[in-house]
């Protein structure tokens, strides 16, 4: 029986400059940083969830086209907040790209935004 996800791989440019933009812009942390025989394995944890890890993948050869495009034109990730209109506000004035405004809906507020490479990423504050 499948019990949970552990890791999503996302294909990024440079494993440096990602780092810097899950960690210093949406809060993220370092889960591991190890070199695996010549490959830097990256993977960060969202803030308070340590079993599921964001692996920054450095691209190479055709994967390199997938960069920024691997949810295709839909949202890659969703991202839940406990408090949207702050976390807005605070990542917006960080230089992150929204692409819409913050809405409410049946399920809670929410508004997709942009990560470094372009990926749709969902953040949603569920209702209460």
């Amino acid at each position: 029986m499948i019990t949970g996800i552990t890791h999503l791989t996302l294909f990024v440019r440079d494993q440096d400059e990602a780092l810097k933009f899950y960690t210093e812009k949406l809060g993220f942390t370092v889960h591991t940083d190890a070199d695996m025989s010549g490959m830097r394995w990256l993977t960060l944890n969202p803030k308070g969830q340590k079993d599921f890890e964001l692996v920054l993948f450095h691209a190479e050869g055709t994967d390199t086209s997938l960069i920024g495009k691997q949810g295709g034109t839909g949202i890659l990730m969703c991202l839940s907040s406990d408090n949207l209109d702050k976390d807005y506000k605070d990542l917006k004035a960080k230089g992150i790209e929204f692409i819409d405004e913050p809405e409410e809906h049946p399920w809670g507020k929410s508004v997709t935004m942009k990560d470094l490479y372009g990926n749709l990423l969902y953040l949603v504050q569920p209702a209460q």
